[in-house]
């Protein structure tokens, strides 16, 4: 079997952030020092905090954007999410204005502050959050819902993210980053976005169908069962979980032929990682995983090949060991 062990270290080392592991704290911290020299943000007891796959260290290269969750749990009942992002972009544009190309840096959305740091290429979403009934969990703007509010609990994740990782043992963390670059090398830009794969790969270990012994048999076997749930939720409407809300699905937006595309896409790629892990030749199943992984942020193939192979796949001439029915031809020169 093909497990590869140096090859996967090496493929995650490939999608680790690089340069963003130091501009991505220094951004937001930029972002929510502006917001908390607001008087009326003080008076609302702002506390912000950072959340997202960055914070979850799930993130893969590169990070174009990091999420700060601001907390506010004395704000007024009778505040509404639009009051509350309009005070949001009006301290943000006071604080960073224009680019040096005369581009407003600060752009709304539905449900966030979008802060350009051009001098990072990095992005940082501010987004404004009160306090749900319970007291436990948050709410945030509903995206295309001018006044309304939308329950949240992103501090969990963090927190059930990495207990999952202590339970099998370092390896949750390095799937869901395998995973979410499979999704890139497989579907680009194109939606579901890596949030959607996270999500159903925590449910997918949740199950109890993940295992293994190395990264290999972890992302094959969290490759299969994540495909599964692609698969259901596509087909028979099944949700992907939330697990921080009980109950709860967690919510995708894609086309319908943007979800026929990732679950035929996952399927495929889960028989392939299969094949590959189940192969003797090291060249062939090294193949393999470098098409589903593709290449990394910086346009950088993930999956290396193993010592002693070409990039085709085929043993190097040096390698071949006597016996083997097939030799390469040689020079062509004679004595």
């Amino acid at each position: 079997m093909a497990h590869l062990k140096q090859q996967f270290k090496d493929a995650l080392s490939s999608i680790e952030p690089g340069d963003d592991k130091t501009n991505a704290p220094e951004a937001h911290l930029k972002v929510r020092a502006a917001l908390e020299a607001d008087a009326t943000l003080a008076g609302y007891g702002i506390d912000p905090v950072l959340i997202g796959s960055y914070k979850r260290n799930v993130s893969i290269k590169r990070v174009k954007d990091v999420d700060v969750f601001v907390r506010l749990p004395d704000v007024p009942s009778d505040v509404s999410s639009t009051d509350i992002l309009d005070r949001f972009f009006k301290v943000l544009h006071a604080e960073f204005g224009y680019d040096a190309d005369g581009h407003r840096r600060v752009k709304r959305q539905d449900r966030s502050l979008q802060v350009w740091f051009p001098e990072f290429d990095l992005y940082v979403d501010a987004v404004p959050a009160r306090t749900f009934g319970d007291g436990q969990s948050w709410e945030i703007p509903q995206r295309g819902e001018a006044d309304k509010w939308v329950r949240t609990n992103p501090e969990a994740l963090t927190e059930l993210s990495t207990q999952m990782n202590c339970a099998h043992d370092g390896f949750y963390k390095p799937t869901v980053k395998l995973l979410r670059q499979t999704r890139r090398g497989l579907l680009g830009k194109k939606k579901p976005g890596g949030f959607f794969i996270e999500a159903a790969t925590f449910q997918a270990f949740s199950s109890g169908a993940v295992s293994g012994n190395d990264h290999a048999e972890y992302f094959v076997s969290a490759l299969r069962k994540v495909s599964a749930i692609i698969s259901d939720f596509v087909l028979y409407g099944i949700g992907v979980e939330d697990p921080t809300l009980p109950g709860e699905t967690v919510r995708v937006r894609a086309t319908d032929e943007e979800f026929e595309q990732i679950r035929t896409k996952f399927s495929d790629a889960a028989t392939t990682a299969e094949e590959a892990l189940a192969e003797e030749d090291m060249g062939k199943a090294a193949l393999a995983f470098r098409g589903l992984l593709g290449k990394n942020g910086d346009d950088e193939t993930v999956f290396p090949m193993p010592p002693g192979y070409n990039e085709t796949g085929s043993k190097r001439a040096s390698i071949v060991t006597p016996g083997e029915p097939m030799v390469p031809a040689g020079k062509r020169t004679f004595g």
